[in-house]
């Protein structure tokens, strides 16, 4: 069904919702971007709707009466949020004719909060999901409108989840969101704040590697943050992050003359590190203030040696 829609959005995800709407005809009324920060690369969502020769807003807060009177300017019959951080208060969001909807990439109420695809991951949850739902005042809490589930594989990352799957997947629920509330055949659930958890960005106080932890832990925070912001760990005395790994199962604790940390074994192309339960495999890292190389590259720059009956043996 074809609308005039107000966009809400910044960033890829936003843009190639916005392309999708287009693509099938429907009319943008105008779309609220986030105003470039310097030193910073245009936004891909603002960018984009600049070239198109669509109308751009960018204001600091949606709160303002001029982003409110702006909104009630644009007469549209629905409001599209795709990938916002800005708050949107009720006032501007209920202005289009049937209200707005918005995208989260989880499966509310679960995961509420900015790094909604990392804690799955991180918690080595088996499924995620996204929602499609009336944002409210409350963080993450309106009314659901559409959900859709999708695996996390054992060995799938971040940027793997997101892009190959929640990705597509939330541009297509936006447009069958979008096209059962204007023709009214959409049915709105209300969350279960019983099962609601709320996690906040995952940064690099949470996505430091504690190489106590069970292996499986420690395999699962190295996914959760590939690409970003990158688990990371102290090497030979140096800060990196850790991206691409795999994890070896070995029993329940460290063999005797190890401890978790320690650099088991150094390959041509990685580096094994102890675990509880087994070893990390890291297969590329970034050192501090350098590029991403292979581990073994980073192995043989630093002379790294493996621990062999509590004594050091270099490689």
């Amino acid at each position: 069904m074809i609308a005039r829609i107000a966009f809400i959005g910044q960033q890829e995800f936003g843009k190639a919702v916005l392309d999708a709407f287009l693509a099938r005809g429907d009319t943008i009324a105008g779309v609220f971007c986030i105003p470039d920060r310097p030193g910073t690369r245009p936004d891909a969502l603002r960018a984009d709707a600049q070239a198109l020769g669509l109308p751009v807003f960018t204001f600091a807060s949606l709160r303002s009466e001029e982003a409110v009177q702006t909104m009630r300017s644009l007469e549209a019959d629905l409001g599209i949020m795709a990938y916002v951080l800005q708050f949107a208060p009720q006032e501007f969001v209920n202005i289009p004719r049937h209200g707005t909807i918005q995208f989260h990439p989880s499966l509310l109420p679960r995961h509420r909060g900015p790094s909604s695809i990392s804690w799955p991951i991180a918690l080595g949850a088996k499924e995620t999901g996204l929602t499609i739902f009336r944002p409210t005042d409350g963080l993450d809490e309106g009314p659901i409108v559409l959900q859709k589930s999708c695996p996390i594989g054992p060995d799938e990352t971040l940027g793997e989840v997101y892009f190959h799957k929640l990705f597509p997947l939330g541009v297509a629920a936006l447009l069958e969101a979008a096209d059962l509330v204007m023709a009214g055949r959409h049915v709105e659930h209300p969350q279960d704040e019983s099962l609601a958890t709320y996690e906040g960005w995952l940064r690099d106080e949470e996505a430091q590697i504690r190489w106590a932890a069970p292996l499986d832990h420690v395999y699962d925070l190295v996914r959760a943050c590939n690409p970003a912001p990158g688990a990371w760990t102290v090497l030979d005395g140096v800060h990196v992050r850790v991206y691409d790994c795999r994890k070896h199962v070995v029993g329940h604790f460290v063999p005797g003359g190890h401890k978790p940390g320690d650099i088991a074994r150094v390959g041509s192309d990685s580096i094994f590190v102890w675990s509880q339960g087994g070893m990390i495999e890291i297969l590329k890292l970034r050192p501090e203030g350098g590029g991403k190389v292979s581990a073994g590259e980073f192995a043989r720059q630093r002379g790294l040696s493996t621990i062999v009956d509590g004594s050091h043996k270099n490689v």
